[in-house]
């Protein structure tokens, strides 16, 4: 009798736990998340089979449900976060309809190439900065503490700047539109030690057997002045950062690095090589954006100068 009453009073509590608030909510989760899975595979979501059977598998319906909301939000009111979304507000002048200026402070050949890359062909125009760069690379190497990356973000903040300054001392009417100037410097990093353009082809051929059979880094500074923003007419910094790849060299022996060098492209390069010419074949494999490395970052280039812009459409 004692042990039939201990069995009924055990099943009714199991059945009461079963039918409990808790576990009524623990099986709808599982059957929402079920059905969230089933529409990732079926329906506009951007969600893969993967991440919907992990939802399922841990945290139920709550964070897909909330990245399918946040999604369907963006999708409604998304004004674009990349510059291709942005290109009819970048011309010469007001005049072309657009209302943003846009200057290259770069005579890099390859910096342009990365721009006309992006659809910018015909929207900007080329400024070289009129920065003493070796003067300002001697300033800043005798900094011990200041990084490899800082310095190749400070360098592109006064190219742009300088070329802002001057622009406003020789102002003209054209000139006080609103201006986005655009200045870079990329640089080479073996293990701390920055390796700029060589000064001859010996010092060439010295960079490129350090850099032999060993990984370093290429940082590219970016930074973006604005002009015209108000009365005052000075150049505003608007945004700057650095972007970092990691690049692996192959074994090279002499004759490789003396027949690279005869070509001439390493002589105007940082590092004493181009990874999108004849140096390519160097190259043994890469971590990150291999534009960072040509000399411009493209996506990250592109989703600042597109918050730039929005900043400037606020105003």
């Amino acid at each position: 009798m004692r042990c039939n009453k201990l069995h009924r009073t055990t099943t009714e509590a199991h059945k009461h736990k079963r039918n409990s608030p808790k576990e009524k909510a623990f099986k709808l989760g599982i059957s929402h998340s079920l059905i969230v899975a089933v529409l990732a595979l079926t329906s506009h979501w951007s969600i893969n089979f993967a991440c919907a059977f992990s939802f399922v598998r841990s945290r139920g319906p709550t964070i897909a449900l909330t990245m399918a909301a946040k999604e369907d939000s963006v999708n409604a009111g998304d004004k674009g976060r990349l510059l291709v979304s942005k290109f009819s507000s970048i011309g010469f002048s007001k005049s072309d309809g657009s209302n943003v200026r846009l200057i290259l402070a770069s005579q890099s050949p390859r910096r342009r190439e990365i721009l006309d890359m992006m659809g910018l062909t015909g929207r900007y125009t080329v400024n070289p900065s009129p920065l003493d760069e070796s003067a300002l690379q001697r300033e800043l190497a005798a900094q011990p503490n200041l990084s490899p990356e800082e310095y190749a973000r400070t360098l592109a903040e006064h190219k742009a700047q300088a070329l802002g300054v001057e622009m406003v001392t020789t102002s003209s009417s054209e000139e006080t539109e609103v201006t986005l100037i655009l200045g870079s410097d990329t640089i080479v990093d073996l293990d701390g030690a920055i390796l700029e353009k060589p000064v001859d082809e010996s010092d060439a051929r010295s960079m490129l057997g350090r850099l032999s059979g060993n990984w370093h880094k290429v940082h590219t500074g970016v930074a973006i002045y604005g002009l015209g923003l108000d009365d005052n007419q000075q150049p505003k910094l608007l945004t700057s950062f650095t972007d970092t790849a990691r690049v692996k060299f192959a074994d090279l022996t002499q004759k490789d690095i003396s027949s690279y060098v005869s070509t001439g492209e390493p002589m105007d390069k940082a590092g004493s090589y181009g990874i999108q010419g004849v140096g390519g074949q160097l190259v043994e494999m890469i971590e990150g954006d291999f534009f960072a490395v040509m000399g411009l970052p493209m996506h990250t280039l592109s989703r600042e100068l597109s918050r730039a812009i929005m900043l400037l459409d606020a105003k």
